[in-house]
């Protein structure tokens, strides 16, 4: 690991990795929660649109992708709310056209665009100092959003129904959500690329879902885990010689089912207890 650490590109790649572990944590506990992991997995679809649209502007390419993201989370939750159309309906529509003016965007583009299969798969390596700030900024904006609507959030998260019912503005509350989940997305794209982002969402998370039903313990657990996978990913990818966003996914994924595996077992040591205890209190 010290190896590792003696390059510059290195040190910032891990820091680049636990930020993003951040925003993954905090919003995907909500995202696996409320079970609208899809929409999570078109947001970061979406943003392809974005950034084509960087391209063709000759801006940053994660600022392409950050506005038109926000933008289309809104329009996915507006329309849901006020056209009442299906909201499966809504993303399948929204996904297929910004993939497709992505596409067109880039092919019009002037200019040298072999960056861009890092915004796909991911090149957690190449991050520079400015999507650092970048990400670091958009952390603390998460951060304080939670915690300044948390009840609100949890709400929403757990029972729609019920939170309307005492009186919590649903609408603003899910929009608000949707625009948190998109912020995430374009934290992750140069992590883990458009690809991949669905799942360091979602996976650890679900992990930790399987040990507590509190929310903040969830969003705890889940920003530890994320770092793990990031930097351990990060690490294994640059020794192997791997691509890292695939590496890391591919190491959540393996928690996961070590995690579903460990889970299994204690569970059957709890049966074996139970069932001798009951005999003996029968005998």
């Amino acid at each position: 690991m010290m190896d590792f650490l003696q390059y510059d590109f290195a040190r910032q790649a891990m820091l680049a990795g636990v930020l993003v572990s951040i925003a993954c944590g905090v919003v995907g506990t909500y995202v696996v929660v409320k079970r609208i992991v899809f929409i999570s997995g078109s947001m970061a679809h979406i943003a392809y649109g974005g950034i084509g649209l960087g391209y063709f502007l000759g801006i940053n390419p994660i600022w392409g992708a950050f506005a038109f993201t926000a933008l289309s989370a809104w329009g996915i939750g507006f329309i849901n709310y006020r056209a009442g159309q299906k909201e499966d309906t809504i993303i399948g529509i929204m996904w297929a056209a910004s993939m497709a003016l992505g596409i067109i965007l880039i092919q019009m583009s002037a200019g040298y665009t072999a960056d861009l299969m890092s915004y796909l798969f991911g090149n957690i390596l190449t991050v520079p100092r400015e999507d650092l700030i970048f990400t670091g900024v958009l952390d603390i904006i998460i951060l304080l959003v939670v915690y300044c609507f948390f009840e609100e959030f949890r709400a929403v998260a757990f029972d729609e129904e019920f939170a309307r019912t005492v009186g919590v503005n649903t609408e603003k509350i899910y929009l608000l959500l949707l625009f948190l989940i998109a912020m995430t997305v374009v934290v992750m794209i140069r992590a883990v690329g458009v690809i991949l982002v669905i799942a360091l969402l979602t996976i650890p998370p679900t992990i930790a879902a399987q040990y507590t039903s509190s929310i903040s313990r969830m969003m705890l657990i889940s920003v530890l885990l994320g770092s793990i996978f990031t930097v351990g990913g990060l690490w294994l990818s640059f020794y192997l010689d791997l691509a890292s966003g695939a590496t890391m996914v591919l190491l959540a994924v393996a928690g996961f089912f070590i995690s579903l595996a460990l889970r299994g077992i204690k569970n059957r040591r709890l049966m074996v207890v139970e069932e001798r205890n009951n005999f003996y209190e029968n005998g």
